[in-house]
């Protein structure tokens, strides 16, 4: 290859580099300005109910509302969008308290107060995304009940790791999850549509409800729990040489 060609093929490659650090850069900018744009989102929730007007969001971004729709198509976009945001929020602060180490009872505690805290400090997302009708959600089921199935999913994997670990069937730690998550949700929904009590004294509530379920059925079968010592670590499962 002479260096005409050499010079010509390096200089297409350095061009397709270029293009696509431009594009990379595009894109970091795309998602920061719809992260801004969801942040003003909630802040229209939080401040003024579920019905989430275009022209409010653009004016809390700082933004005219030509300018919000290059970034959602429309407001069922921006409302995708906020039930993403929802499930990371959900997700950010459940999954570690679900999985940490620390006492049993604690341990539950932790894990009810962590959807209490995400559910009252957005109140409206929480209701505008619920009360959505199943049909307007692009695969026809709403982010809420997604939400519930990945938390039982989780749920389960813990559950059962336990049961095993307890020389138990771990067969029942599917209905246990879902069983626990639709509690859960249900009472959620109650306290913030009554707010009769303090968030501490409907998780503590809940959290005794629950524990007191799981340690009576553990007792059933001969095992007893110490709510103040962490559970043990289950084993790894066992799995055939490859």
């Amino acid at each position: 290859m002479n260096s005409a060609v050499k010079g010509a093929a390096g200089s297409g490659a350095g061009a397709g580099a270029s293009h696509d650090a431009r594009r990379d850069r595009w894109t970091a900018h795309r998602d920061a300005r719809r992260r801004e744009f969801v942040d003003a989102a909630l802040h229209v929730l939080l401040t003024s109910g579920t019905d989430l007007p275009m022209e409010a969001v653009a004016a809390e971004a700082g933004v005219t509302k030509p300018v919000l729709y290059r970034y959602f198509s429309d407001k069922a976009a921006l409302i995708n969008a906020l039930a993403e945001r929802g499930t990371e929020l959900l997700i950010s602060r459940l999954l570690p308290a679900i999985n940490s180490s620390g006492p049993a009872l604690a341990r539950t505690r932790e894990a009810i107060g962590a959807y209490f805290s995400v559910i009252d400090e957005n109140p409206n997302l929480y209701w505008l995304l619920a009360r959505r009708p199943a049909v307007e959600w692009a695969d026809g089921q709403d982010p809420v009940q997604q939400d519930k199935e990945l938390v039982a999913s989780a749920l389960t994997a813990v559950i059962g790791d336990y049961l095993r670990e307890f020389g138990l069937d771990s067969g029942a730690a599917e209905p246990w999850a879902y069983g626990v998550t639709g509690l859960v949700q249900s009472t959620g929904e109650w306290w913030l549509q009554r707010r009769s009590m303090s968030r501490v004294h409907v998780v503590e509530y809940t959290t005794r409800l629950v524990w007191g379920a799981f340690a009576g059925v553990l007792r059933d079968e001969g095992v007893t729990i110490d709510p103040d010592q962490p559970l043990p670590v289950p084993k790894p499962k066992l799995r055939a040489a490859e």
